[in-house]
């Protein structure tokens, strides 16, 4: 099992910047593919952005790329999403999930196997 805490949520303006962390605990002694989803209110989750687990790989949802930035620790088990230009559609629930398979990577939510509580970003106009 492993258990995954996101933080650094928060009120933002318009054009700002947060980043958001994510800890891992429990059986760490293995990589994981790492991703960040997000949620607004009455929409689907959606992936924001997935590294691969050396970090050599990553993707990023249309709607982000060049804005935000995914990263890991893979000595301290951190996963971070750096997140600039922030906009007011950036607004949801933003969560970190973990996959335990062999891919390299994957969008898709069904393929995660860990997911944290999630962290609210609100982004004021």
């Amino acid at each position: 099992q492993v258990q995954l805490v996101e933080s650094g949520g928060g009120l933002v303006q318009a054009g700002g910047s947060l980043r958001l962390s994510c800890a891992a605990s429990g059986r760490t002694d293995r990589t994981y593919i790492m991703g960040w989803f997000r949620q607004a209110p009455g929409k689907e989750r959606e992936i924001v952005a997935s590294i691969s687990r050396s970090g050599g790989n990553t993707y990023y949802a249309d709607f982000v790329k060049g804005r935000f930035t995914i990263s890991r620790d893979n000595a301290n088990d951190i996963v971070y999403l750096q997140m600039n230009s922030l906009k007011p559609e950036d607004t949801a629930v933003y969560y970190c999930a973990a996959d335990s398979t062999l891919r390299l990577l994957t969008v898709r939510p069904e393929d995660y196997d860990y997911w944290g509580q999630g962290t609210q970003v609100t982004v004021a106009s």
